[in-house]
């Protein structure tokens, strides 16, 4: 399955790169786990971040960043079939699980509870 990761990356950064490179780290740790399970794992952040530095984004939250980073996470739940929520505050990884409930995707808060990843946990 395809399975968006989703969880904080902005929210309660200040804005900091640091801060949201660090949060980054946290949403990629459970890919290889995901991975190894024989799906494919998406995180939002991996296909806006080069979106948005090709159409010339420079500040975060700009409107440019406004009109990349959720649209994109919507796209996704167009394909995935699956979103593991990772703890932590986020508005944005609420409205990633609030649209895959309202289009029936199943959503995971515990890597463990994924298909195949009980064992890679």
């Amino acid at each position: 399955m395809l399975i968006l990761i989703a969880g904080p990356y902005r929210s309660g950064t200040g804005d900091d790169p640091q801060k949201m490179a660090e949060n980054l780290k946290r949403l990629e740790a459970p890919s290889y786990a995901l991975f190894k399970a024989g799906h494919v794992p998406m995180i939002g952040e991996w296909v806006a971040l080069p979106v948005w530095h090709a159409a010339g984004g420079r500040e975060i939250g700009d409107a440019l960043h406004e009109e990349i980073f959720y649209p994109t996470a919507h796209r996704l739940l167009e394909l995935c079939e699956g979103v593991l929520r990772l703890p932590g505050d986020s508005k944005g990884a609420d409205n990633d699980v609030r649209i895959a409930r309202e289009r029936g995707i199943p959503v995971w808060h515990r890597l463990e509870d994924v298909p195949g990843c009980a064992a890679a946990a």
